[in-house]
Parts: C-alpha cells; structure tokens; sequence
C-alpha cells in the first residue's frame, strides 16, 4: 500500500467515534493500472486521496480487489487504498467477520494525526464483532472477475488460463475478439455464474427472471415448484443457488419463511443464496 487512501472517508462510524477524523486531501496522479480494470478509462487524470502516513511510500498493493468483497453481509470496505497495481476503490482496509485488514505498513509514528485517528477507531471498531468469524471462504471469482478477465486472453496465449475460466463453445465464438467475450458477459452480467468456469444462465429468463442474485429470484423460484410449465428449472434453479435439496415446494416455501432477513447471496462464497447464523445480522 502507498501512503494515502483514496477518496473521501465514507459516512461511518469508523470515521468519527470515539476520534474526529480530519484529513487532508491532495490531488495524485491517477495510476496507469487503474485504466486496464472496468470503468477505468473514464477515471480522471488525478485523483483525491488523503494521507493515512508519511513513510515515502508511493507504490504497493492492497489488501483485496474490490471485486466481491462486499457481496456477503460480514465484510465491509472501510476505505479505499491508493495502489499502483490494481484497480480504483481497491481495499485498502477492510473488515470481514472478526478480522480487520490493515493495508498500512508505518508505525504510529510515522502516521498522519488523521491515521492514527483512524487507525485508533478501527480497533474499537472491530471490537464489536467478537464472536462473528467470516461466513464465507473464497469458492469463486466475482462476477466482473468474467469482465475484466476476458482481454487478458489478448496477453495470456497459456491455453489453460482461458480453459479455466471460459466454456469451450465461447473461446471458439469469441476467437480472436476478447473484447467481444468481455462485451458479451457485461451485457448478460445479472445471469453469470461460475461452473468450471464462467456462465451465462439462459434459463432463468424464460422463467420471467433476469437476475440470479436478487431475493426476488430466490423467493420467485419457490413459487414456480407449484407451476407443472416451470417447476423442473426452478428446482434446476435452486440447485444451483442454494445448498438445500428440499424434495418438495412445502420445505421450500418453509425454509425461505423460517430464514427470510437472514438469506444473501454471494458470488465469492460460491454464487449462492446462503442463511447468516441467527443472530449475526443486526435486527431489521
């Protein structure tokens, strides 16, 4: 990680309780790595950034990508590191379950007032999350990951970094025009999935349904078991995006009421609606 983190400090409590967190805001050159990831090209040419230290650092990593770091309700970003090699609004410290993830390396001494403010309150932060380990392990690629990946195959000639990732029947489509691949999944972006690679859901829209993430999908696909037209690919469906394997529409229908406000659906953790432990999730 650099000396700065990136942007203004969001609108938490991590920024203001029980210290006052005032930076100073500077203008730096917008790295070239941001330009390669999705939205970058249209990045101006600085960017906003505030010092968290003054250790002379001006290059590093972070400590995740943001890609689906926020899609399950036990981590969170608390800000943005400034990186030279990832991309914008890469993590530069986070919290997931009962850990927080520090992408600084200078001692107090060598912070600004405002990092030590804030490195001071991300310990009474995360404080409050004692008994809450991370929900989820790394089991998928996010999303965007399909995106952002698919150019690469310009760069990467290994023939199994494009088996990994892509079905055979789009790397012979898609031949030649990683642009084309990487267009194809940003217009279908609600319906992709990873099974030995990334996919497109094309069930799901003749069901009347253009997400698989919303808990709309979850709570429509229930409802469908009870139709003859639509009841083998919404039990195809739930399959797919749950871990249960109810053998009839009354246990889903029991399930989904017995766990509504504590389902999420996360890419990472494997493009599943998963139940928080009760008691985890703040009451609604």
């Amino acid at each position: 990680m650099s000396d700065a983190a990136q942007g203004e400090p969001p609108h938490k409590a991590v920024f203001s309780t029980p210290f006052k967190v005032q930076p100073s805001y500077e203008l730096w050159d917008t790295p070239p790595s941001y330009r390669g990831y999705p939205g970058g090209k249209d990045l101006p040419a600085k960017t906003k950034v505030w010092r968290v230290q003054d250790s002379g650092m001006t290059y590093g990593s972070v400590v995740s990508f943001s890609y689906g770091f926020e899609d399950s309700p036990d981590a969170e970003i608390l800000t943005p590191g400034f990186n030279t090699g990832k991309e914008s609004g890469a993590i530069g410290v986070g919290r997931q379950g009962n850990f927080l993830q520090w992408g600084f390396s200078a001692p107090p001494s060598k912070m600004t007032e405002a990092g030590r403010c804030f490195f001071l309150n991300c310990i009474c932060y995360i404080r409050q999350f004692e008994g809450k380990p991370p929900l989820i392990r790394i089991r998928a690629g996010d999303r965007l990951d399909a995106v952002r990946l698919a150019p690469l195959l310009n760069l990467i000639r290994d023939p199994r970094f494009a088996s990994s990732l892509f079905p055979a029947d789009l790397l012979t489509k898609y031949k030649g025009d990683a642009d084309g691949l990487a267009k194809y999944y940003q217009e279908r972006i609600e319906r992709v999935y990873s099974d030995s690679g990334f996919r497109v859901d094309d069930d799901l829209p003749a069901m009347g349904l253009q997400s698989n993430r919303k808990i709309e999908t979850l709570e429509r696909l229930v409802e469908l078991l009870d139709d003859p037209r639509h009841a083998p690919a919404a039990r195809n469906a739930l399959g797919r995006y749950t871990e249960q394997s109810f053998p009839t529409a009354r246990q889903w229908r029991e399930w989904l009421d017995n766990n509504r406000g504590r389902i999420y659906f996360t890419d990472v953790g494997g493009f599943k609606f998963l139940v928080a432990p009760q008691g985890y999730l703040p009451a609604r």
